[in-house]
């Protein structure tokens, strides 16, 4: 009796215990069903698109409209800047430097006294042809009245008369020795070198400054012979100065009429009539000449085309609901504008813009700063361009700006995409390429 009474209990206790565990399981579970529950409204309230997929947050970034202008193809080579003129000034006479009348930097004009030798022993010799002169062309017109009564014989007059010539050419070689001892400006231009000081003592031929004449100022570069055609004389040509980046315009003065058979190039030489002060013969420049122009082109600020995965692309701002191809929809549509993948086709290239042949239409938006991190679809938040927000007014805005800008500066320190029908083609001797421009 009392085992039987102790086994009733035992299998209670065991059915009691199984309905408390039963009973917390059921717990558990209304519990998971409503965290679960919960942590969804949460989710969605801080920003879950439907169907519970995350909704992507705005891309910030900067636009530009399509435009159109004109652009052209060039072919570009470094050249030097010349001085039109350039020359050594000598010595004529021997002497020793009395004054010194011009100094370097000075601008001249033709005629201008540089120097002065001292001139007692010039002035001298001149007195003294002077008299010899005098004295020959008095004993000449003695005997030229004596040979019409023949008092003389013709070959005495003769000698007379040749020896007063040759002493009026001495008399004029001592003038002419005298006017050597003031050195003058052989053309008007500036003084870049003196080479002489007070006291030195010169003879024939001794160098004593240089000259050069700045207007104009003269650019050769040596273009491939394969460019002739597409030259010719008053050509318009652009230079782009090494030391401050400064555009200055030239013109064709003079086409070689040969091609340098080691090179295969022609010389071609470059008119610079105005440029700025400061500007100084020696300087190097950027020289380039327009071979095709296009004056109605489609154009597009040239940081908006990049190179992916081979093919060059641009991003184009449109509105939302209108995904590109390869979009992804489904994830939630958006009322703000979005990126869209444009494989594009590109023509001329410069500094500014390059021209769009294919892909792109007058008036669309493409995005110039951010792209580089956009993909097909992406949201964006335009902070810069047209349509963009008056000011960002929010945490989000705020931070998308700042992430534009960090955007910006690291695209601008790294390698830049190459883009449009523009190449280095190499020569001899002509350091040029042609690109588009």
């Amino acid at each position: 009796m009392i085992v039987h009474a102790r086994r009733a209990l035992a299998a209670r206790v065991v059915l009691a215990a199984r309905a408390v565990l039963a009973l917390l399981m059921m717990l558990a579970v209304l519990i998971g069903v409503f965290g679960c529950s919960g942590q969804e409204e949460v989710g969605t309230a801080e920003g879950h698109g439907r169907g519970g997929r995350p909704a992507q947050r705005a891309v910030p970034v900067a636009v530009a409209a399509v435009g159109t202008g004109e652009i052209a193809s060039y072919y570009r080579a470094t050249a030097t800047l010349e001085a039109q003129k350039e020359a050594q000034i000598l010595a004529r006479v021997s002497g020793v430097v009395e004054a010194l009348l011009a100094e370097e930097g000075d601008v001249v004009t033709a005629g201008t006294p540089l120097l002065s030798i001292d001139n007692d022993e010039y002035r001298l010799r001149l007195t003294q042809a002077e008299a010899a002169t005098a004295n020959l062309r008095s004993r000449f017109e003695r005997l030229e009245a004596m040979v019409a009564e023949q008092l003389v014989t013709e070959e005495e007059y003769e000698a007379a008369r040749s020896d007063l010539a040759s002493a009026e050419a001495e008399e004029g070689l001592a003038a002419l020795n005298l006017s050597y001892t003031t050195v003058r400006a052989p053309f008007a231009g500036g003084v870049t070198q003196r080479l002489v000081d007070i006291g030195s003592n010169l003879s024939i031929g001794v160098p004593l400054f240089v000259m050069a004449d700045f207007d104009p100022l003269l650019a050769r570069v040596h273009v491939p012979s394969k460019e002739f055609r597409k030259l010719r004389h008053d050509q318009t040509v652009e230079l782009v100065l090494d030391s401050d980046g400064r555009r200055l315009a030239g013109r064709i003065v003079l086409i070689a009429p040969v091609i340098d058979p080691e090179s295969g190039t022609i010389k071609v030489t470059v008119e610079v009539a105005e440029y700025p002060i400061g500007t100084r013969p020696g300087d190097f420049a950027e020289v380039r000449i327009v071979t095709e122009l296009r004056p109605d082109a489609i154009l597009v600020p040239r940081e908006a085309v990049v190179t992916e995965k081979g093919e060059t692309v641009v991003y184009v701002a449109v509105a939302g609901g209108r995904p590109g191809e390869g979009g992804r929809p489904g994830e939630g549509e958006t009322t703000g504008p979005v990126a869209q993948r444009r494989v594009v086709e590109a023509g001329f290239t410069d500094d500014e813009h390059a021209e769009i042949v294919v892909g792109v239409e007058l008036g669309e938006r493409v995005v110039v700063k951010g792209q580089r991190s956009l993909e097909d679809g992406d949201p964006l938040t335009i902070l810069a361009g047209p349509g963009a927000v008056a000011q960002p007014d929010t945490t989000e805005q705020r931070d998308g700006a700042a992430q534009l800008e960090a955007n910006a500066t690291r695209d601008m320190t790294a390698t830049p995409d190459t883009a449009g029908r523009k190449g280095t083609r190499p020569h001899r001797g002509g350091g040029g390429k042609r690109a588009g421009r």
